[in-house]
């Protein structure tokens, strides 16, 4: 195979962009006939309802310790991953849930191991989104292969479940062919941003392991690898046990970074990109990031002589109890239609402060510091088109100093409409954020891997932007289809800057 100056990673996203002279031909009609089925469906096993534990005739047993367990279980999956509409469709009715994804695909299914417990019989469950209930379909003892497979990682140590996301990759390449991959992560990083909130309701503690031998699990999972994958480990250690009150852990570990390829044809890419950026069972991880690397000392970008605006801000007050963040999540809907009207410098920068500062909600019951991979990767630059107290153009957000650094002056209106694909979400919205992150870069440190964590991040911050903002009565919607080269070079970006996901925020119409 030859060598390639570029790794696969790198390949794959360039491989994968838009382009304005190309993308017509990309385009082809979706065909119906093989439109893939959302859920997974498990024949044999025993069945555990969860639905009598969040219905409030019952909420009155909940003080009783069985069911106190049981309704924060419940509560949990169900504000992750649970269904919370049905919209009729041409063909199949779309079941929307409490993650969004691109196209109402849902390519990811939700697993629970249990290590054993009074309650839960030790083995795998997967999650039934649509019956909201568990399926016991492995009866054996599996964790420690779950941490052999996560090469002891410390979190496993303590605690007795974990949940493990997967991605069924034909569910959206269906639609979206090769480029899928990108939204995939994405949609996971929606996912475990509702993990990790849900957690915080329930008294659980998200530990996220992003570092795993994904042949092991998906062996463990007895999935077929060729068609879905391991993409997460989360393990959920239970804060009313101060057993499982630990200290984080590394939640990312390097891959191998690969040159060596042959040329891919396209319907191919996504399969070899997602088998070459796994980590082999007999990887030497003794070599790993600093699991306190997320703290970084200053922000990336500090442009000479420009406009700077603080964002410091008193944080969002979510009720008592978190009660507005749980009927947040169960109604967050993504926008399609703005007004075109403006937002205020003080909503902006509420959305900012609960999506980058966490550390300003700990009063309220949230966590502090939620694991991410290494947000030190992704940068932040927002297009302002019309937010009342801040003049228009583009600006870098630096969350450590709090503050909007402005880096061009101009109405990009229409150019956003261009390059988000015509999509009118892109010029009504007062303000459009793009998450960036530096590929080689990210590379350099993690390997070819990398590119999950890059996209699972991105995804997490918009799903927690996405919260904020329907808290707000504000219009939110996620954008993974752009013109990337032309992303960069419209708004003055830097060319290092890898676009990976685009979030549309406005006043819904």
């Amino acid at each position: 195979m030859p060598e390639h100056q570029e790794s696969i990673a790198q390949y794959y996203h360039d491989r994968t962009k838009y382009h304005p002279e190309t993308i017509a031909a990309k385009s082809q009609g979706l065909d119906w006939s093989k439109q893939p089925v959302p859920f997974k469906e498990y024949k044999i096993g025993t069945s555990y309802d969860l639905k009598p534990y969040i219905q409030e005739e019952n909420l009155a047993f909940s003080d009783e310790p069985v069911a106190l367990w049981w309704r924060r279980l419940s509560r949990l999956l169900f504000c992750s991953y649970g269904l919370t509409a049905k919209v009729p469709s041409m063909m199949n009715p779309i079941y929307l849930r409490a993650a969004p994804s691109a196209g109402g695909l849902y390519p990811a299914e939700v697993y629970l191991v249990s290590r054993g417990t009074p309650l839960l019989p030790a083995g795998l469950y997967n999650y039934q989104p649509q019956t909201h209930s568990l399926v016991h379909f492995w009866e054996n003892d599996v964790w420690h292969s779950l941490q052999s497979a996560c090469f002891g990682h410390p979190a496993l140590e303590k605690t007795d479940l974990a949940i493990i996301t997967t991605a069924v990759f034909y569910r959206s390449a269906w639609r979206y062919q090769d480029r899928a991959y990108r939204r995939i992560f994405l949609d996971t990083g929606h996912l475990l941003g509702n993990i990790e909130l849900a957690c915080a309701l329930n008294e659980y503690r998200a530990h996220l392991i992003g570092g795993f031998a994904d042949e092991t699990v998906n062996q463990l999972l007895y999935l077929d690898a060729e068609q879905e994958g391991a993409i997460a480990v989360i393990a959920l250690a239970d804060l009313l046990d101060v057993q499982q009150n630990f200290p984080l852990g590394i939640t990312a570990l390097p891959s191998a970074t690969q040159t060596n390829y042959p040329y891919i044809p396209d319907g191919e890419l996504l399969s070899f990109c997602h088998h070459a950026t796994q980590i082999e069972p007999d990887a030497d991880t003794h070599e790993v990031p600093n699991a306190t690397s997320n703290t970084s000392l200053e922000d990336k970008y500090n442009f000479p002589f420009c406009l700077k605006v603080s964002t410091e801000t008193a944080p969002i007050d979510w009720g008592l109890n978190l009660e507005g963040l749980e009927r947040t999540v169960l109604r967050r809907r993504s926008t399609r239609v703005y007004s075109g009207a403006d937002l205020t410098l003080d909503e902006l920068k509420a959305l900012l402060d609960f999506t980058y500062q966490p550390q300003h909600y700990i009063e309220q019951g949230l966590d502090d510091a939620p694991d991410y991979f290494d947000l030190n990767l992704i940068e932040t630059f927002i297009a302002v088109s019309g937010v009342t107290g801040l003049e228009e153009g583009c600006y870098y957000y630096a969350p450590l100093a709090q503050e909007l650094r402005q880096i061009r002056f101009k109405n990009f209106r229409r150019e956003l409409h261009y390059l988000c694909l015509g999509q009118e979400l892109g010029r009504d919205a007062s303000a459009v954020l793009f998450h960036t992150a530096d590929l080689k870069s990210a590379i350099a440190q993690y390997g070819d891997r990398v590119y999950r964590y890059l996209h699972m991040d991105a995804g997490h911050l918009a799903q927690r932007l996405n919260l904020a903002a329907i808290y707000l009565n504000l219009g939110v919607s996620g954008i993974a289809g752009f013109f990337d080269d032309q992303v960069n070079e419209v708004l003055g970006i830097p060319t290092d800057e890898a676009v990976i996901y685009i979030t549309t925020i406005g006043r819904a119409k």
